[in-house]
Formats: C-alpha cells, sequence, structure tokens
C-alpha cells in the first residue's frame, strides 16, 4: 500500500482521539485565495504559554488486538487497515514541517501484536526522528497500556507529553464494553510517568545538563455517554487524577455511536451538550477552586442541560448572595457568575483606588445579565426581589434566550423556547475562554 493511502486511512482514524482540538478538513484552495486545508489530520493544540501549534495527527496503526464494543478500530469491524512502518512515519513528519505545514506529531496506536510490539514501534519512530533527524518540534505520545515500563520510560526521554487513555470511566464499563482491558494496566503506566516526571524535575535542580523526561506533562481522554457513568462519577474520577497524578489536561469525548452492542447505549448522536457541562466544570476544578463534590451529589448526580455549572452551584448556594463587589475577596468573586479569572482579578486591583460600580463592571468585563443576580455594587442591587432558588434559575435561563426581533415580525422557534436544544454564543465562548 502506498504511503499517502496508509495516510488516509490513519489520519481519519485518529480523528476519534480528542487531546488535540480539531482533526484536518477537506477544504481546498481556490484560485485567488490562501491557504489549503489538507485532509491528513493536520490538528491543532496548545503550548504551556499559550501558542497554538500545528500537529500531525495520526495513528501508527488501526490494526488492533483488542475487540472494545465502543471503538471503531475494534477487531471485529470491516474497515480499511493499514500500518506504518518507523522510518515512513519520520519521512511523513519531516516533510510535512520542511513545508511548513506543521509544529510537531501527534502520534497514536491501536495495540498492533502485543502492547510490549506496539510501544517498541513507537519509541523506534520518535528515537529516529530526534537522534537522526534532529527533529526539535513538539511530539505527544500516547503510551501503550500493558507496554514494559522500560519501553515507556525510553520513550519519555523523547517526546514533550505523554497520555495514557483511560476511556471508560469505571471497571463496570471496563468489564462490559472491554473485557480484554484491565484498569490496572492503564493506572500503572500513569504512575510511572508521574513519577518519572517528578524525578526528573528533582534531577534538573541538582544537575544542570540533565535530560528532560516529558516536560509538557501527561493527559487522558474519558468517554461520556458509553456508559451508565453519571457526570458526578466522571468528574469525581477526573478531580482525583489531577491530584493524585498530577495530569496537564483530562479530555472529555462525547460517545459516537458507531457500532450497534447490547451493552452500549441507543442515542441517534453524540451527547455534546453534556460533554460541554463536563469541560465547563474540569475549568472551575483547574482554575476556580471547586470541588466536584460542591458542584454535583446523589441529589444532583448530572448537570443541568439549560444552566452551566457554575450558575447551578450559585442558583442551589443562594444563601450566599449577593455580594458586594468592591469588599469580598478574590476566591468568592471567582464563584459568582458572570465573573471570570481575569474579571476578577481586575475588580482587585480597580478597587485600591475607588469604589466600582455597574458601569465600571461592564468596562472590566463582567458579564452583568448573569452577575446581577449575585452582587451588590455600592450597595445597589439590581437583580430581582424574589431571590429564591427556583426564580433566579427561572430567570437566568430565560436571560440564556437568544431572543429574536419580535417587533420585525419574527416568529419564535422550539428553539427560543427551549434553550437546552442549543448552545448559545455565550456559551461556545466559553470553551475558548474559560470565563464562567
Amino acid at each position: 500500500m502506498e504511503t499517502l493511502d496508509k495516510l488516509k486511512i490513519l489520519a481519519d482514524a485518529a480523528k476519534y482521539d480528542v487531546s488535540c482540538s480539531s482533526s484536518g478538513s477537506t477544504r481546498k484552495n481556490k484560485k485567488g485565495g490562501v491557504g489549503n486545508a489538507h485532509t491528513s489530520g493536520i490538528c491543532h493544540s496548545w503550548s504551556d504559554d499559550g501558542r497554538c501549534i500545528s500537529l500531525l495527527k495520526i495513528l501508527f496503526t488501526n490494526y488492533c488486538i483488542y475487540d472494545c464494543a465502543y471503538c471503531v478500530n475494534r477487531a471485529t469491524n470491516d474497515l480499511p487497515r493499514a500500518a506504518f512502518t518507523p522510518d515512513e512515519v519520520v519521512k511523513l513528519t519531516i516533510n510535512f514541517y520542511r513545508r511548513n505545514y506543521i509544529e510537531g506529531l501527534f502520534l497514536s496506536s491501536a495495540i498492533y501484536k502485543s502492547p510490549n510490539y506496539t510501544m517498541e514501534l513507537l519509541l523506534q519512530t520518535v528515537k529516529k526522528l530526534r537522534e537522526e533527524w534532529k527533529f526539535n518540534g513538539y511530539i505527544h505520545l500516547k503510551a501503550i497500556p500493558g507496554a514494559d515500563q522500560t519501553l515507556i520510560e525510553r520513550a519519555g526521554e523523547y517526546v514533550d507529553r505523554m497520555s495514557v487513555n483511560i476511556e471508560l470511566p469505571s471497571t463496570n464499563g471496563l468489564r462490559l464494553l472491554a473485557p480484554q482491558k484491565k484498569r490496572e494496566s492503564i493506572i500503572k503506566p500513569m504512575g510511572l510517568i508521574t513519577s518519572k516526571i517528578f524525578q526528573n524535575i528533582e534531577n534538573k535542580r541538582k544537575f544542570k545538563f540533565s535530560p528532560s523526561f516529558v516536560p509538557a506533562g501527561q493527559s487522558t481522554q474519558l468517554i461520556v455517554g458509553a456508559t451508565r457513568d453519571n457526570d458526578m462519577n466522571i468528574l469525581t474520577l477526573s478531580e482525583a487524577l489531577y491530584k493524585q497524578f498530577k495530569l496537564k489536561r483530562v479530555y472529555y469525548s462525547a460517545y459516537i455511536p458507531i457500532a450497534s452492542h447490547p451493552n452500549l447505549p441507543s442515542i441517534s448522536g453524540p451527547p455534546l451538550l453534556r460533554e460541554h457541562r463536563i469541560y465547563q466544570a474540569d475549568w472551575l476544578l483547574r482554575f476556580y477552586g471547586f470541588k466536584a463534590k460542591e458542584l454535583l451529589d446523589i441529589e444532583n448526580p448530572n448537570f443541568d442541560e439549560d444552566l452551566d455549572p457554575k450558575c447551578c452551584w450559585a442558583v442551589r448556594n443562594i444563601h450566599l448572595f449577593p455580594v458586594e463587589v468592591n469588599r469580598v475577596d478574590y476566591q468568592m468573586l471567582l464563584r459568582v457568575p458572570g465573573i471570570g479569572m481575569k474579571s476578577a482579578k481586575r475588580i482587585i486591583t480597580a478597587r485600591r483606588s475607588s469604589n466600582l460600580n455597574y458601569e465600571d463592571l461592564k468596562k472590566i468585563g463582567v458579564v452583568l445579565k448573569r452577575a446581577k443576580y449575585f452582587i451588590t455594587c455600592k450597595g445597589k442591587f439590581y437583580g430581582i426581589k424574589d431571590m429564591r432558588e427556583d426564580t433566579v434559575k427561572r430567570s437566568l435561563i430565560m436571560g440564556n434566550i437568544k431572543r429574536k426581533n419580535i417587533n420585525d415580525g419574527e416568529q419564535l422557534t422550539i428553539f427560543s423556547l427551549y434553550p437546552s436544544l442549543i448552545l448559545p454564543m455565550e456559551e461556545n465562548m466559553t470553551k475558548i475562554t474559560g470565563e464562567l
């Protein structure tokens, strides 16, 4: 098989891994146009300093010995199969880099023959790139669960980031949908990578020229909606992973119904809104000081479709509000809906010189249509008189509806009446900015 044919198959197979933000496009350049989006898995990720970097995102192979019910590459699925050689991946990466298409490589793989055999091939690939071709671009490599720890350690010396995909949130889910996989074989390499990262940090403090080990940290992926695990189970697991393994990111992937199996849910499309809510809650865990048990509990095990997690928490704890924006501390400011990290810092800085009013908050970037229910400004309150949980929630939901101009004779649609069916523009922006 020609290398280009392999590239088409294995770039398409890699699109189900969500550790990068996009996975290629079929948009072609036209006469007089600028740029060309290649179908071969050129995707985007972000470095620690916020730079957007383009990566060649591919699988080494989609041949797999496992038969996971939820996976498109499972052994019993009838689809085109291909496998690269280490030299082919190296040449593709170098050629794409020289043409300025990419700045790095995202390399994953199905399990070919055995975990050790697959990990050896991946190690050969990154070693050739670094040592033979002197490639200094970004490399994100998937560690293969069940592979020998020596192979994973050696690979970690050549790459910038590694990840081990947990995929299913519970042991019960693994037993039902991926019985050949064991939770221990996934957790063990995560612990190994974490310990080696910390060991490397200590070595660098002692020795100036100590070699690096996974300097950009590790991440993982969880599939949302393939099992009966509720949002509380998923978020609690993520919180534990951040705490125990110091992960840089947990990525969430809405289950795509690509197979029929008695243990898989019968859904027409991926639960994208649910995935979005979990991403919002994940942001609250990492940057806003929330705990999983604050956002969800036994009585509320899943996120509300109509309101983001921060608004839901504030509504359930309405007795804590309103707070005076000119006096409340930074941590409580972060818990006010409509006030993000940037705007909270600006408030703290600005109020040192004078008391802020509502016009000042607008200029700072506070989303007042949400925040007004939870703050006072110079003692003034612009929320509603009936500050009960149900009335505040109703007002917030109505505020999220993108109203049409009734005066122009435009008819209300079902999306206007049921906001949970769509993601408003403001909701989509939180994916980018993280402002909640």
